[in-house]
């Protein structure tokens, strides 16, 4: 049995399932050589036209760059590097609108050009053979050459997945769609830089078999081809005209007969597709040093007065190559299409700029292409089945993705569709099917992307949670470290005893000595108390004596109403009948009587005066004195009852332990102030010296009587 190698050396080719055979429409555009569109007055450069992520920006507004200049630098093989078209200044850089079915704008470069066209210093590699091929893929890469059959994978990256273990080495020259014609020409007016670039690749990859796979609809190009490689072991497979034959799995399919499994790349079953126009590309960054600025753009449709193909800047908005090629839009229904019938877009507006991955700008009429009907429903007729080419359901799929079921979408493979347009090409029911697929594709991605963005922040957050856990442990390891550090110096320092455990027991040791210690005369009474309950349990009284008990709680009561009385005192001082500078009701009442004393002691002596004193000695600036002696008895007996009361008040004021309430009898009482409340002793002073004070008045008065009677 022949190997497989041997067998497409042989001619054999294989089909796939599905596919349409639309008009072509291919010889409007293909007759003649492309010709190198004009210079624009602005240029608009997307930073991101590839798949992956848009390089960091070099430049600012108001800089001045050279052709061919990188304005954003690559960090990864997924970050491709855009540069200057031509020289001129950096007018702005800000959000335009791109080519994408969308039609939403991202961040762009826009350059005015001054048409000096001055170059970029670049280095040219012609002998390529001698460098490795880990250099030739990053000087691929810094030229920032993408897919650009309309995919737009970096094809640094892709080539990099396959380097050493490609077996076959596909170049994609099929170019189904319809109207498209810019590969065709490329082949057949550079066929031989074509071949040139292939040939770097092999270097690259070393490939055991190199195959270039053409419809048989371009027989300039085949012509083209053969010619160039007529030296070269490259083999030039001529294949059916189908759509869509140009789709990469497609192709490997026809030539190959293999298949690529789901969620799998060609480079892991031994494959490599490139795109035509990506080795054109390659040939001219390795040999001539050029980054890819421009490429080939097919304008064609019946509103263009001459259909052909153009060398177009990157950048160049597509207003300016309608206006210099004779664009006649139909005035019922103006449309133009980015790319194909099949797989293009209509673009929202003029401004939208080429990029590398734009290969056609189709503007039919109404009568070339009709409008799209209105959507009716689906009648069921499973004709979108039979043609899809990845063998697809679309129907489930179009129900699943019109619902929002994106996980059953996930189940039935959607992301394996190619969106080739087939099963709405063949539709009855107008029922643009792509739309929803992408939709649903865009959805789905989305979400993923949400997901992973969600448990990314989910790890982060667990690894700080776990990060400070681990922080504090280790704060409190040391702490505890040091605690036992600075236990052992004291320890070491005390002589081998623990200095923090012997305060402790210390403090201890107060506190239960504290607790156990209690007043003298407070643990006197208690003893007294118990002792005497003890002695009245043994006699067998009925009731114990309870008297020292309630001598202890009087005196108790007597401290407590004391302590209020201060506080009283403190608040409101006005209130206070004796002096206020004492805060203790005791002395207050102390001092009351010793007044009292003093001022009787003063009235007994002013009853006796001396023997050569005479009555009309005593003056009216002495009342208190002017007591005559003609009334003895009176003064005696006012002087005594005053004496008496200032000592019972002393006494009150001093109560001692064993007192009792019932020693106050009731022969006195205005005498009768309990000790306990220092206010009542303070009044009953203040009480005694008005008596005093009045019995003196009353002698004085009885006395000048007594003068004026004699007189």
């Amino acid at each position: 049995m022949l190997s497989l190698i041997e067998q497409i050396k042989s001619g054999r080719l294989w089909d796939f399932p599905g596919g349409v055979h639309p008009p072509e429409n291919k010889h409007q555009s293909n007759q003649t050589p492309p010709a190198p569109a004009t210079l624009p007055a602005e240029l608009v450069l997307p930073l991101k036209q590839h798949i992956g992520k848009p390089g960091d920006l070099l430049v600012s507004v108001g800089d001045t760059v050279l052709k061919g200049q990188p304005l954003t630098q690559s960090m990864s093989v997924f970050h491709l590097p855009v540069h200057a078209p031509t020289s001129g200044t950096v007018t702005a850089i800000e959000q335009r609108t791109t080519a994408h079915p969308s039609g939403l704008p991202e961040l762009a470069v826009v350059i005015q050009p001054d048409g000096q066209e001055t170059w970029y210093q670049h280095s040219a590699y012609p002998d390529y053979h001698l460098h490795a091929p880990e250099a030739l893929i990053d000087i691929i890469r810094q030229a920032g050459i993408s897919g650009m059959g309309g995919a737009g994978f970096p094809t640094a990256k892709k080539i990099l997945s396959g380097l050493a273990r490609t077996d076959i080495l596909i170049i994609n020259a099929a170019e189904c769609e319809p109207y498209i014609t810019a590969d065709d020409v490329l082949m057949q007016h550079y066929a031989r830089e074509i071949i040139q670039g292939i040939a770097i690749l092999a270097h690259i990859l070393s490939p055991k078999l190199i195959i270039i796979g053409v419809e048989d609809n371009k027989p300039e190009a085949i012509r083209a081809l053969e010619t160039a490689a007529t030296d070269t072991n490259i083999v030039i497979r001529v294949i059916p005209t189908k759509y869509p034959s140009g789709g990469e799995k497609q192709l490997i399919k026809i030539l190959t007969n293999l298949e690529v499994p789901a969620d799998k790349l060609p480079a892991d079953i031994g494959l490599m597709v490139q795109n035509i126009g990506s080795v054109y590309a390659i040939q001219r960054a390795i040999i001539h040093g050029e980054p890819l600025i421009q490429r080939v753009v097919t304008l064609t449709g019946a509103a263009f007065e001459h259909p052909r193909n153009v060398w177009a800047l990157i950048g160049t908005p597509i207003r300016h190559l309608l206006e210099t090629h004779h664009y006649h839009p139909d005035k019922r229904l103006p449309r133009l299409i980015m790319g194909g019938p099949m797989m293009g877009f209509t673009l929202p507006h003029t401004d939208v700029p080429i990029t590398k991955t734009t290969n056609c700008i189709l503007a039919p009429t109404r009568k070339e292409i009709a409008p799209n009907q209105q959507e009716i429903a689906c009648i069921r007729c499973g004709q979108c089945a039979d043609v899809c080419p990845a063998s697809l359901l679309p129907q489930q799929l179009q129900w699943h993705a019109k619902a929002e079921e994106y996980d059953k979408c996930e189940t039935l493979n959607l992301k394996d569709c190619i969106e080739c347009g087939a099963c709405a090409y063949v539709c009855p029911s107008e029922i643009p099917l792509v739309q929803y697929y992408r939709q649903a594709k865009a959805e789905i991605r989305t979400r993923r992307q949400e997901a992973e963005a969600a448990e990314r922040a989910k790890i982060r957050f667990e690894e700080k949670k776990a990060r400070m856990e681990r922080e504090k442990q280790e704060r409190e390891n040391r702490f505890k470290k040091a605690a036992d550090n600075r236990r052992q110096a004291m320890v070491k320092e005390s002589g081998g005893q623990d200095a923090v455990a012997a305060a402790i027991e210390r403090v201890k040791s107060k506190n239960t000595q504290a607790k156990s210690e209690a007043k003298p005369a407070v643990a006197a009474a208690i003893a007294r108390a118990k002792a005497k309950q003890e002695a009245a349990l043994q006699s067998g009284a009925d009731e114990p004596d309870n008297r020292e008990m309630m001598k202890l709680r009087e005196a108790r009561k007597r401290q407590a109403r004391a302590r209020q009385a201060e506080k009283e005192a403190e608040q409101n001082p006005d209130t206070s009948v004796a002096t206020e500078q004492d805060s203790d009701g005791t002395q207050k009442a102390a001092v009351a009587a010793a007044v009292a004393r003093a001022k009787a002691r003063k009235a007994q002596q002013q009853t006796q005066p001396a023997p050569d004193e005479t009555p009309s000695d005593a003056t009216d600036s002495e009342p208190e004195a002017a007591v005559t002696p003609q009334d003895p008895k009176k003064a005696a007996v006012a002087a005594a009852v005053a004496r008496a009361k200032a000592r019972k008040a002393q006494q009150q004021a001093q109560p001692v332990p064993d007192e009792t309430p019932s020693d106050a009898t009731d022969s006195e009482p205005e005498a009768a102030v309990t000790p306990q409340d220092p206010k009542k002793a303070a009044v009953a002073a203040a009480v005694a010296r008005a008596k005093a004070k009045k019995a003196q008045q009353q002698s004085q008065s009885s006395s000048a009587s007594d003068s004026e009677e004699k007189e």
